[in-house]
């Protein structure tokens, strides 16, 4: 820790008390670009227009029913992956960040998660889970960028350090009740997080987390991407199927491509 700067100390030791990090976006202009590039995607695929991206999204279940909204999704998310920006944009969103909890050198997820949430809908529902239990690696951070302003049952929700040490030592004690019975029992421990528009989230997913419906009168969206150190443990995730490398430095790249003289005898 001595070979950190004071912010770099105040960010790592913030992150491992919550679990997370709510802050600014390094750049504003990217995040307003990708706003625009979903709303575009959005309205394309609606064929209507709007006035203002912000209205237009939080009221979107004005103009689509629960039917049409995988649909939506499934557009978007083609829109997202046709543009060549998007990822280096994303990036840009949270890059301080990410350098400071998890190094220069990254891998960053090839595709992206995208919520729509729409009010009292009880399909888009994410139940209270780590990632790590399954098929991620412990090492990934996820940035969660949220395209409106997304608060109480319009976000997610997660257990902080102690409390998800404390309520994953008790799981087996509802291994006939099911999740939801678990959850209703963490529930009061549980922190929703406050993420308004221009403001970035990153957190650990090794921490248990979620949603529920959204009760709020609007609409939810927000993305999701993981970010690793390129050279820490993967797990089903590999790079190059799951991840792409994306801050590759000048020394990795010599002494990756580094080879001894040949041709000498033993």
């Amino acid at each position: 820790m001595a070979f950190l700067t004071e912010q770099e100390r105040a960010l790592t030791d913030a992150f491992l008390r919550d679990g997370y990090l709510i802050a600014p976006t390094d750049d504003r202009a990217s995040l307003d670009a990708i706003r625009a590039l979903i709303a575009r995607a959005a309205a394309a695929f609606l064929g209507t227009s709007y006035d203002d991206e912000e209205t237009f999204l939080n009221s979107i279940a004005e103009r689509i029913d629960r039917a049409q909204l995988n649909a939506l999704r499934l557009h978007v998310i083609d829109a997202i992956a046709a543009d060549p920006s998007f990822r280096s944009r994303y990036f840009a969103c949270a890059r301080s960040i990410v350098e400071t909890l998890a190094g220069n050198e990254l891998a960053m997820q090839r595709g992206v998660g995208l919520s729509v949430q729409l009010p009292d809908d009880d399909g888009s529902l994410l139940p209270l889970h780590s990632d790590a239990w399954s098929e991620d690696s412990p090492f990934e951070l996820v940035v969660w960028v949220p395209l409106v302003d997304c608060y109480r049952t319009k976000s997610m929700f997660l257990a902080g350090p102690q409390v998800d040490a404390t309520w994953r030592d008790r799981m087996s004690e509802f291994a006939h009740d099911g999740a939801e019975a678990f959850f209703r029992a963490l529930e009061p421990e549980v922190s929703w997080l406050e993420v308004p528009y221009g403001h970035v989230l990153v957190f650990t997913h090794t921490l248990m987390h979620g949603n529920r419906v959204n009760r709020e009168s609007t609409a939810r969206w927000s993305l999701n991407v993981r970010f690793k150190g390129l050279f820490t443990p993967y797990s089903d995730k590999q790079l190059g199927d799951f991840f792409d490398p994306i801050t590759l430095r000048a020394a990795t790249r010599i002494g990756m491509q580094y080879r001894l003289p040949a041709g000498f005898d033993e």
